[in-house]
């Protein structure tokens, strides 16, 4: 892909809008701009909203925001209202909580392929390195290699593999479909492959799982894992667990999916909305 091409980030988010405006705060030094933002909000809270749309760093970047009522954990829908908001004809896909480094967008755009998504991987850090992110004491995008040993030493980053940037070739892609390390986080699909096989599936229940169906989904549709570490890395601000009630039924579903052939989401991007309850606003 070159880099004047534009791409769309869709965020998702969800009552951490400290978390989502150093996101924003991330993405507002990229060194390749060419990028549009959606930031797709699973029904916070109207204080953590105003948080955000009242934000400079919301302006600054044009945000999209789309929202809609708190039913739960539908981040599947969620992401696909968010799509379906954007207009770039390749999606990165982002989490709240996973703040970029300065040549992200670069990165994903240099591993995009025909026929390929982009699997990527991230830096998890301490929670006493989290805070002082979130309050704006301390910045993490940019740094130099020494100051990401040092946090290494003092236990506040999970690895370094951010700190190398290995070329694109073939060793980074997987024919297969298998579940480890997948990352609907930190991923990129063409526009013209997420239509393929539906988006999210809307009919998975709770946390877990809704990703490697998705994955699932792409590899049957003959769409290959291509693996961004030591290049597209996030550093994944510190949280308590989500409840994982669904986790066991959803896992299930994938495992049933997995000896199919389906392409196309049981409750997919496409379906019809007849009582769509989402609110766009658009800070362009």
């Amino acid at each position: 892909m070159k880099p004047s091409q534009p791409v769309s980030v869709v965020i998702t988010t969800y009552n951490r809008s400290d978390a989502l405006l150093a996101v924003l705060a991330g993405l507002a030094r990229q060194t390749d701009r060419h990028f549009e933002v959606v930031v797709a909000d699973d029904g916070s809270r109207d204080e953590h909203r105003r948080a955000i749309l009242d934000s400079a760093l919301a302006r600054e970047l044009k945000v999209i925001h789309v929202w809609h009522p708190d039913v739960g954990f539908t981040a599947s829908k969620v992401r696909n209202r968010g799509v379906a908001s954007a207009q770039g004809p390749y999606i990165i896909f982002m989490d709240g909580d996973c703040v970029p480094e300065v040549d992200f967008i670069a990165r994903h755009k240099l591993l995009a392929e025909p026929g390929h998504f982009v699997n990527g991987s991230r830096v998890l850090l301490s929670p006493g390195l989290t805070q002082r992110v979130i309050a704006g004491a301390e910045q993490i995008c940019g740094r130099s290699a020494f100051y990401w040993l040092a946090q290494r030493l003092r236990g506040h980053a999970s690895k370094l593999t951010h700190l190398l940037r290995l070329p694109d070739w073939r060793g980074r892609v997987h024919p297969e479909f298998y579940w480890k390390g997948i990352r609907s986080c930190n991923m990129g699909v063409w526009r013209s492959d997420y239509e393929r096989v539906d988006g999210f599936d809307e009919s998975f229940i709770g946390w877990g799982h809704e990703d490697a169906d998705f994955v699932l989904r792409l590899h049957h549709a003959g769409v290959a894992r291509k693996n961004g570490f030591c290049a597209t890395e996030v550093f994944h601000l510190w949280h308590k667990e989500a409840a994982r009630d669904q986790e066991s039924r959803n896992a299930l579903t994938v495992r049933a999916r997995a000896q199919s052939d389906i392409v196309r989401a049981a409750s997919g991007y496409a379906q019809v909305r007849p009582n769509d309850d989402v609110v766009i606003t658009r800070l362009g």
